[in-house]
Formats: structure tokens, sequence, C-alpha cells
């Protein structure tokens, strides 16, 4: 198997799949149960809570668990909303963002609220002075991606924070730094963020758990309503058998530097083996993320059956997108205002700290046999 899909999701690490099995096995009591079982279920998480939390560079206090990135993203940005409502009607967010910002825009721009979504250029990028020009006195909102999960775009986040100074906007502002963590250091000061969604399939992790981090003092209203799990912001009996994991999975992260200079030489000689390859073009930027190159194949094949063709054939696994678009046309790359053929014959290779240049080789050789095979 050569697996270049981890932006969609990540091969959970055997030390992550073994701390779920103790907890389902030997810790599997219901967190919130005052007996030894449901004590020893509540101190995992508690412990848990803390990795990620200094991970962040933050308090265990600040960190909430939902059910992943796009729970984490809904409890942000309804949550801010609500509570901001009375101050403005503002929100400031972008065309590339994941489905699970963009749909929570649509459905506050149902119920008044004025959207402002900024367009990329023709690599996905959004400028500083975009930012700064969207962001008035009545914005309660800003809700930006770290980095694009289609091309890599890395967005100016850090930017944010002075645009709303500058408006004197009573502002929240929120990064989805669901593709950033793990692969950068994210610094909530740093960045002036105050809600932040990260999740733990993306980071070698399991599925089903992500978490908030909401900086300490502020104030968003709870989208579900149960018990007293997370301080009542997102009730419910905590799954901590993938809470535990997903410890381990932050415990398990590698020293940043040196990741990144892998990462960045592997991108590198991708780029150059891909470049040789007839007619093939780069719809990444070169400053985008070493993790995600998106490239237009010249083939008379669709993306989707190129990916297809790729694992029923090579054993090479790629995608055509974002998974939660179901195979939808991109609506990154339509922002990005690409051709209808540079659209519908595109791919998206992603890399992980496991991905090595002989996993590149076999990709470079199945797609030349198939741009060669079937010819656009």
């Amino acid at each position: 198997m050569v697996y270049l899909d981890n932006s969609a999701t990540t091969r959970p690490e055997k030390e992550v799949a073994d701390k779920i099995y103790e907890m389902l096995t030997d810790k599997f009591g219901n967190p919130s149960s005052f007996h030894k079982v449901g004590l020893d279920a509540n101190d995992e998480i508690t412990n848990a809570r803390e990795i990620i939390a200094k991970a962040l560079y933050s308090q265990s206090e600040e960190i909430y668990f939902t059910s992943g990135g796009t729970e984490a993203n809904n409890l942000a940005i309804f949550g801010a909303a609500e509570v901001g409502r009375r101050k403005g009607n503002r929100i400031v967010t972008t065309a590339i963002e994941h489905e699970s910002v963009l749909k929570c825009a649509l459905e506050l721009e149902k119920r008044g609220f004025e959207v402002i979504r900024l367009m990329p250029d023709s690599k996905g990028r959004i400028s500083e002075e975009q930012i700064f020009e969207a962001i008035n006195d009545k914005t309660i909102l800003v809700s930006m991606m770290y980095v694009n999960n289609e091309v890599g775009s890395v967005l100016p986040v850090s930017s944010i924070k002075k645009a709303v100074r500058r408006a004197n906007a009573p502002a929240l502002i929120h990064i989805d730094c669901v593709q950033a963590f793990s692969k950068t250091e994210i610094k909530p000061d740093k960045l002036g963020a105050d809600l932040i969604s990260i999740s733990s399939h993306k980071i070698h992790g399991a599925k089903g758990v992500g978490a908030l981090y909401v900086r300490k003092g502020v104030r968003i209203t709870p989208i579900m309503f149960g018990g007293e799990q997370e301080k009542r912001l997102r009730p419910g009996t905590q799954a901590a058998p993938l809470i535990a994991g997903f410890g381990k999975a932050v415990e398990l992260i590698p020293d940043y530097k040196e990741q990144s200079e892998k990462i960045r030489e592997l991108n590198s000689y991708a780029k150059q083996k891909l470049s040789e390859l007839d007619s093939v073009i780069f719809n990444s930027a070169d400053d985008a993320s070493d993790y995600i190159i998106n490239l237009y194949v010249p083939s008379f094949m669709t993306s989707q059956t190129v990916v297809q063709h790729l694992s029923s054939k090579y054993g090479v696994y790629v995608s055509n997108g974002s998974a939660c678009a179901k195979g939808k046309k991109s609506h990154v790359l339509t922002a990005m205002k690409l051709s209808d053929k540079i659209i519908d014959k595109s791919i998206r290779i992603s890399f992980s700290r496991n991905t090595t240049k002989e996993d590149i080789d076999a990709l470079v050789n199945a797609l030349g046999e198939t741009i060669s095979d079937y010819p656009a």
C-alpha cells in the first residue's frame, strides 16, 4: 500500500490503538461515575487534556473534547455568533474553508448575519490586505483555516488580530487548525486566537474525537444540551477510549523541526519527479504547506476515475479533493477560478511523517503509466 491521502485521514499508530484497546477492556467505566473503573477512565481523560493543552501552549481547562473537527468548528462558529449578535452581525471567513465552516456560515446568513467570504487568488492564497479590508467595527467573528486541506495554502491568520484591533471590532477569532496541528507549532497567544479546532484522526489518532480550544475568559454558547460534561459546553458521556488515544497520538508527535525538514525534502523530491511527467500542472502555490500537493493530471479520465485507477491497479491511494465533499466538484479549485478542465482532472497528494521516497517513486510511476495509457 502506498498511502498518500493523509489530509483525509492518517493511519493510527499502534500505540494509539493499544491505548484505545486498554480503555475498552480495562478502563471501560463511565468517566462521570465515582467508582474506581469510572475514576480510572476520568483520569485518562484528564491526562489526555493536559497533554493536548501542553501541545497547544494552553491550559487544560481551555480544552474541550468534541466528536471531531466538524463539531469543534460548529461549536466555535455558532457559539461565537450567538454571543456576539448584540454587538454586530458581520462574520468574515473565506471561500476555501472546510465544508463544516462553509455550511455554518451559510446557515448564519439565513439567520440574518452578514457573511463576507474572502476569495483566493489562482493558487489558493488569501492576502493580509483582504483581511484588513473585510473586518469592520460590526464584525463579531472571524473564522479562517490555518492550512487549506485541498491545495495546502497557508493563510495569514496571524494578521487577523491586528485587523480586529485596527477596526475596533468586538470579534472573536476562530482558527481551524485541523490540517496544521502536529505539523507546526500552534501558539494561541501568537496567533491571537480565541478558538482553535483540532482533530485526532489527522494526527495518527482515531476518528470520532477532536477538541476545541477556548481561550480562558472567552464565552461562547453551547449548541447541545444535556449533562455536566465538558463544563456543559459539550455535554454527553465522553468517549474516553478515543480521548485517551488522542492524547497518546499527541504524545507521539515528533520534533517539529526534524519532521518539517523531512517533509520539505519529500515535497521537493515529489515536485521534481512529478514535473518530469508530460503536461502536469501544479495547482498548489510554491509557498503552500509541504504536506499537500494538488496537481492537474493530463489524462482523458476524470480525477475520480484516476483515483480509483491508481488504487485498483497500483495500490496507490490519493484523492480528488476533500473527503467530506463525497466526490463533488472542488469548491476550493472553483473559488480559485481554475478552468473546468483543470478542476475535473486534478488530484491531491498528501504526506505524513511515515511517507517515504519509495512511496513517491511508486506514485510517479503509476501516474506516468496512467498518462501514457490514457492520454488527454
